[in-house]
């Protein structure tokens, strides 16, 4: 069993035990606010299709996976190269220096989990050979968060395009280029974009800019702990 201070006690088995990591964000999130059990079994429920997941890892001791603006170009082929094959839908995406968030749609039966293997552990391998090392470079294997509730999704689009600005690596989101919020406000014609998802949300790209202006004051933030990456 696993007590938090201040929250009930939770089987370790539905934490997934053996992930550390997962269990430092879910222990962060339960200082915070009460959760309920069934929010936290969200936390890497099995793939299904038409769901909604929001994947996240970092690197290894927290250091970093992206050595090169071509390192950040390299990854971003490859995810356009294979999506189609294997049934995701990218929605909101961004790199960091030494972590990284997607927002995604399972289109097909095929679980997202055979995507992400295959696209990190070539990345994994490129980046060894490139810079001649050898061994992991990432704490552990992704996290994946269900989202189950739709109005969450452009919550979670808005705070992954602003985690460069809250790095304190840009001023606005608009400035880094390894997410797809230029794609999101029609400032850059990418392919790693769903428009008519976009638009069942916002009529038009200015109505997005300032909802993602309006980020800092939206209450949401204190519900949106659970499937956040800290």
């Amino acid at each position: 069993m696993l007590r938090i201070q201040g929250s009930k006690k939770f089987p370790l088995h539905i934490l997934e035990h053996r992930n550390i990591f997962t269990l430092q964000i879910l222990a962060k999130v339960l200082n915070l606010r009460k959760v309920h059990l069934t929010q936290i079994i969200n936390m890497n429920e099995p793939f299904a299709e038409g769901n909604i997941y929001h994947i996240f890892n970092r690197g290894c001791n927290r250091e970093n996976i992206f050595f090169k603006e071509e390192n950040y170009i390299f990854l971003l082929k490859k995810v356009n190269q294979t999506v189609s094959k294997y049934g995701v839908t990218v929605l909101a995406y961004c790199l960091m220096p030494n972590h990284y968030h997607f927002l995604l749609r399972q289109e097909t039966d095929r679980p997202l989990s055979d995507w992400i293997k295959q696209l990190f552990n070539g990345y994994v391998q490129a980046v060894n050979k490139q810079f001649a090392r050898s061994g992991t470079l990432f704490q552990g294997r992704a996290k994946h968060v269900l989202v189950d509730k739709s109005e969450y999704f452009i919550h979670l689009a808005r705070y992954i395009h602003l985690n460069p600005v809250e790095a304190g690596l840009v001023k606005s989101p608009g400035a880094w280029s390894f997410s797809n919020y230029l794609e999101w406000v029609e400032e850059r014609n990418g392919s790693l974009v769903n428009h008519t998802f976009i638009k069942s949300y916002f009529k038009n790209p200015d109505e997005y800019r300032q909802f993602v202006q309006d980020y800092q004051n939206e209450k949401i933030q204190t519900e949106l702990k659970v499937y956040l990456l800290d």
